[in-house]
Parts: C-alpha cells; sequence; structure tokens
C-alpha cells in the first residue's frame, strides 16, 4: 500500500522493470538515486544547466533533473549504469578509461550518456559535432580535449577499426 499522494509506476530502466512509489513532483533524478538507488546519474546545478544528470529516455538525452517521474512512466529509459553489457564495459567507457578522460569523474556519467547517444545515431561525428553533442555537459576539471578524443577512439573501435590511443593523447602532449 502507497502513502496518500504518492504514486504507483513501473519504469523501465536499462531494460529492466523496477517499481518506486513517489511524490507526483518529484523528478526523474530524485527517483533514480533516492528511490531506484541507481546513484550513477549526478545531482548537478538542478537547473538543467550543466548536465551531470543526463539519462536517455527513449534514446534521447535528457536532463532528469528537468523531467517529472510520471512523464518518464511507460518510456526506455537508460542511466550510465545501462552502458555496461555487464561486467565488460561499453567501448566508450573503455576509451574513456584508456585515455584518462575523466579527472574528478562526477560529469562523467551525463558525459558518457550524450556521447552515447551521438554515437548510436552517427558513428563517424566529426570533431564539430561531438562538440555540438557535449554542449550542455559542462567539466570543471578538464580542457575536453580528451573527453572529445575519447569519444573520437570509440567511434573508431565501433566501426571495426583497430584503433588505439595517440601516445600524446596518453601522455598529456
Amino acid at each position: 500500500m502507497t502513502e496518500p499522494n504518492k504514486v504507483l509506476a513501473t519504469f523501465l530502466v536499462n531494460g529492466e522493470p523496477q517499481e518506486a512509489a513517489f511524490l507526483p513532483h518529484k523528478t526523474l533524478l530524485e527517483v533514480l538515486r533516492e528511490d531506484l538507488d541507481l546513484t550513477g546519474t549526478k545531482h548537478g546545478c538542478e537547473l538543467g544547466e550543466c548536465g551531470a544528470c543526463t539519462v536517455q529516455i527513449d534514446g534521447v538525452p535528457v536532463l532528469s533533473c528537468l523531467v517529472l517521474a510520471v512523464d518518464a512512466v511507460g518510456k526506455q529509459i537508460r542511466t550510465v549504469e545501462g552502458l555496461a553489457n555487464g561486467p565488460e564495459l561499453s567501448p566508450l567507457q573503455h576509451a574513456f578509461a584508456d585515455l584518462g578522460a575523466a579527472q574528478c569523474g562526477y560529469c562523467t556519467p551525463g558525459v558518457l550518456m550524450a556521447a552515447d547517444a551521438l554515437l548510436t545515431q552517427n558513428q563517424s561525428p566529426s570533431r564539430e559535432e561531438i562538440k555540438q553533442c557535449l554542449a550542455g555537459n559542462l567539466c570543471r576539471c578538464t580542457g575536453y580535449i580528451k573527453i572529445f578524443e575519447a569519444v573520437e577512439l570509440a567511434a573508431a573501435r565501433c566501426r571495426g577499426e583497430q584503433a588505439e590511443p595517440r601516445k600524446e593523447s596518453i601522455h598529456g602532449s
């Protein structure tokens, strides 16, 4: 039995049904973190300006701090926890690790979710297309170059190329 005024709903998150009882004013970000214990998605500005809370709804990157949870019921929700295939990291996650594209890592889940949506639509994005895709994801630690290079490396690997990081990318030259 739910408390008065709470909504009882089943979400499809990372391919699995997840049930939650929540107040109707709660955002998707709050339900994911607080009710479903999926804490990979980060609280950032909660104003839709930083991108830390980016998830995918029906394959489209959205800022979960701006989406009411009730509006996401019945839709496919994908969080950063859904990128890996069990213990195997996605090509994008591998590329980020190979290049050291994350420093503190706080923005990384949102960046990964935005970049993953781009690579699903376009396996050969230009640097400019990557910049446009990630323009809503703020990072306070990096100069973005390694992030852009990691997306390019992941794209090459997804295309089946035997791509390796450039030595200057690894050593920061």
